[in-house]
Formats: C-alpha cells, sequence, structure tokens
C-alpha cells in the first residue's frame, strides 16, 4: 500500500524521468538536424574549395605553356599535359557535388564551355609552335588576345560561382547556429525542470526515509531481541541435549552396574562350585570337558561384565595439556593400515592457530580411534574419503569426522550409543558407548548426523586448555 510520501516521490521521479525522456528525444532530432547542417556547411566549403583549386590549376596550365613556348622546356610541356587532366578530373568532381543546386549546374556549364575553350587555344598554340619549328608565329600573337579574354571570364564565372557558395554557407552557419542554441535551450531547460523535479522527490524522500528509518530501528531492536531469545533457546536446549546424554549415560550405567552386580554373585557360584567339582576325584572324559565348557564360559561372561561397567562409568583420567592437531595426527597414524588397505582418501583440514586441550592422552585417542575405525569399515573399497577437520571457537575445540559411507537411519542413531548395540556381524557393541564415556568424562559432547547413502559426521566438542587443569570425576 503507497503511502501520500511514497506517491510524491514515485511521482516527481517518474515525472523528472519523462521530462528526461523528451528533452533526449528533442535532442536528438536537433542534433540531427545540426549533423544534417554541418554536412551542407562541408559540402559548401568542399565545392569553394574545388573552385579555388581549379582556377590555380588553370594558371599553372597557362604559365606551363607559356613557358614551353618562351623556354623551349620540354619539362614545362609535361607539366602542361598534367595540369590539363587534373583539370579535368576537378570539374567533374564539381559537377558531381553541385548536382542538387540547379543555378550552380548552369554556372558550372558555362564555366566548363570557357575552360574547354581555353584549354584547347592552348593546345592548338602549342602544336602551332612545334609545327612552326619552335618559333612563335603570328596566328599565335593573334590568338593571344582572345585568350587573354578567355581567361578573364573563366575567373569571372569561377567567382560568380564563389560568391554564390560563400553566401549558401553563411546562410547554412546561420542555420547551425539556430540549431545550436535550441539545443542549449532544450537541454538548459529539461535540466532546470529535472533537477527541480528531483529536489522535490528527494526532499520527499527524505522525510519518508527518515520515518522508514525509525521504524526499521525499532523493528532491528525487537529483532536483536528475538535472536537474543532464539540464542538462549538454542543454548539451553544443547544443554538439555547434554544433560540427557548425561542422564542417559549414567542411567544405563547404574543400569550396567545392577545388571554386573546381579550376575556376577550367582556366576561366582557357578565358577566356585565348577572348581569344586572339577577337584573331585573319578571323573570321565565327558565330565572334565563340560566342567571346563562352565569355567570357560562363566569367564567369559565376567569379561563381558567387566567390559560393560567399564564403558559405563566415570573413570579417574590423567589430563595432560597436548595438541588436538597432534592428537588426532597421532590417532590417525594407528589407524593408517586400515586406510591404505581400503585406498581411502584422506582429508585434513586444521586450524592454522591450532587448539590445545587438556585431556587423557591415551583414553581420547581411544575415543577418536573407535569412530575414526567406524567409518573406515562403513565406506567402500577405493571409493572412501575421510575428513577429519578441526576448528576453535568460543574457548572450545571442535573435531568433525566425516565419511561417505552407507550412513545410518534414524532409530540407528537414536541407539548408537546404547551398550551392545551394533550391526556389525563380528562387533562387541561397546565401542561407541566407550568413546561417549571418554568424551563425557572430558566434560564434552558428541553429536551424530547421518542419512543412510549419504554417509555419517560425527562433531566431537571439548574445552580448550585455559592454563589450569580441569577438575576431575
Amino acid at each position: 500500500m503507497l503511502t501520500t510520501g511514497s506517491f510524491r516521490v514515485k511521482a516527481g521521479y517518474l515525472t523528472a524521468f519523462l521530462l528526461l525522456l523528451v528533452s533526449y528525444f528533442l535532442i536528438f532530432f536537433t542534433l540531427q538536424q545540426l549533423l544534417r547542417q554541418s554536412k551542407w556547411v562541408e559540402h559548401t566549403d568542399l565545392v569553394i574549395n574545388n573552385l579555388e583549386t581549379l582556377s590555380a590549376y588553370l594558371n599553372e596550365t597557362e604559365s606551363s605553356a607559356r613557358g614551353y613556348v618562351l623556354l623551349n622546356d620540354s619539362d614545362h610541356l609535361e607539366t602542361f599535359y598534367a595540369g590539363t587532366k587534373k583539370i579535368d578530373s576537378i570539374l567533374k568532381n564539381t559537377d558531381s557535388i553541385t548536382s542538387d543546386n540547379i543555378i550552380q549546374q548552369r554556372k558550372l556549364d558555362t564555366l566548363k564551355t570557357l575552360v574547354q575553350e581555353k584549354l584547347g587555344r592552348m593546345y592548338r598554340g602549342v602544336l602551332l609552335y612545334k609545327q612552326a619549328g619552335n618559333v612563335i608565329t603570328t596566328e599565335m600573337k593573334a590568338g593571344a588576345g582572345i585568350s587573354k579574354n578567355l581567361t578573364i571570364n573563366i575567373k569571372n564565372s569561377i567567382q560568380q560561382m564563389e560568391r554564390a557558395e560563400k553566401e549558401l554557407l553563411d546562410l547554412r552557419k546561420e542555420k547551425l547556429r539556430g540549431v545550436s542554441v535550441s539545443i542549449k535551450i532544450i537541454a538548459i531547460t529539461s535540466l532546470t525542470i529535472a533537477v527541480l523535479l528531483s529536489v522535490y522527490s528527494f526532499v520527499t524522500y527524505s522525510e519518508e526515509s527518515n520515518a522508514k528509518a525509525k521504524a526499521d530501528e525499532q523493528a532491528n531492536s525487537y529483532r536483536k531481541q528475538l535472536e537474543a531469545k532464539v540464542q538462549e533457546l538454542q543454548e539451553a536446549n544443547l544443554e538439555l541435549e547434554k544433560l540427557r546424554s548425561l542422564e542417559k549415560f549414567t542411567a544405563t550405567g547404574r543400569i550396567a552396574r545392577t545388571i554386573g552386580h546381579e550376575i556376577r554373585n550367582p556366576l561366582t557360584n557357578i565358577a566356585l562350585a565348577s572348581e569344586q567339582i572339577k577337584t573331585g576325584s573319578n571323573h570321565d572324559e565327558e565330565t572334565t570337558m563340560l566342567l571346563d565348557m562352565i569355567e570357560r564360559n562363566a569367564n567369559r561372561i565376567n569379561h563381558m561384565i567387566s567390559e560393560l561397567l567399564t564403558s559405563t562409568k566415570f573413570a579417574l583420567l590423567q589430563y595432560s595439556k597436548i595438541s588436538i592437531n597432534k592428537l588426532l595426527d597421532d590417532t590417525l597414524e594407528l589407524a593408517k593400515d586400515r586406510i591404505e588397505l581400503k585406498h581411502i582418501k584422506l582429508d585434513k583440514k586444521y586450524s592454522n592457530a591450532g587448539c590445545e586441550i587438556f585431556a587423557d592422552t591415551e583414553k581420547i585417542k581411544i575415543a577418536f580411534l573407535n569412530i575414526i575405525v567406524n567409518a573406515i569399515e562403513a565406506m567402500e573399497r577405493d571409493k572412501g574419503i575421510l575428513e577429519v577437520h578441526v576448528w576453535h571457537d568460543s574457548g572450545k575445540c571442535f573435531v568433525k569426522i566425516k565419511d561417505n559411507g552407507v550412513g545410518m537411519d534414524e532409530e540407528t542413531q537414536q541407539k548408537l550409543f546404547d551398550p551392545y548395540f551394533t550391526k556389525k556381524g563380528n562387533g562387541s557393541g561397546l565401542g561407541l558407548t566407550h568413546t561417549q564415556n571418554i568424551i563425557l568424562n572430558h566434560n564434552g559432547s558428541i553429536e551424530v548426523k547421518s542419512s543412510l547413502g549419504e554417509g555419517s559426521v560425527f562433531t566431537v566438542m571439548l574445552n580448550s586448555s585455559d592454563g589450569s587443569t580441569p577438575s576431575t570425576n
């Protein structure tokens, strides 16, 4: 919806644009007139120049003919012949450029007749001179008066044509000045109107702009407040996700300890009973085999319970300060054989500034190694690309490990860190549980994003070192 101010601004600019457009059309039209008049001025100058050149060549030709007769010099004769050819060319050119002027054509016809008669007498004089053995004859002397009159008539005819062309030149120059003045008037008038309308539009626009600026400032203030609230909600949501992960991990550990305690008690009794029976005498071979089987599986169950408890409880860490870049390089070195075996391309992008953390070096290596090994196993041979990126932001170190493997569905992602959850044929299901345990022990977080057929991305966040050793759990 247009406001009154906006309408005035648009109307002002539109009017200015239309006036400028009209003025441009007028200027274009007058420029065409100016070009046309300029061409006529050039045309008149060309005619005058031709007439002056014709007069000069006539004088030169006549002088050459006299020089030949008086001095008997053949060079003058060559100049005479060359001059006659040039005169003929100039007459043809003048006839062509004056074809639009009937009066000048008539005068030019008279001039051509006089020039031809003049040149003819000069040719005949030269011929008589040659026939008389290079002696001036009486007939040549008698024709001198006629030739003089022809020269005067030619000169008068050329002067008449030049005067006529000069009058045309003055007239055309006057028209040219008129067109130039018209262009100046149109340009100045249109520019003045356009400036006035632009000033009016600018003033109106400034008023509207000030009002809009105030509204934008108020809207910007509301936007910043909303962004701050959104940021607070995002931070709160991240904290909530961390708390949920920690709560889930704690609950899993509690359940694991309860199950471990409940299983170990009867398991201990089974082991003791088996050992007691085994110490007895008179056992046949089958009984001994069965007792060994009971003992072996009891030990296996006990080992599995120990692994479960280890991967689901907070541990005492041995902290040391280490560069996250070096830590990842060392971890990748441990997986080097697997990477080379599957011909996987490794893409490392580390932060130039580097990032140092306080961590239990060996345990955190295990955590990253579990993620990297899972990524390698998820990718096809000769097609895999493993990306390891590190950056630093707001006192935190971020590590992104990305693969282009088979990916995971939503259900798998939800259960990924649960103990004994695995889709591998030979997996224990405790690797990523242990990884999460280590990262949570370091007061960090781990996130995973994946889609089937598009690979997976694990993002680990760890607190960067600030010169003090972190508290232990």
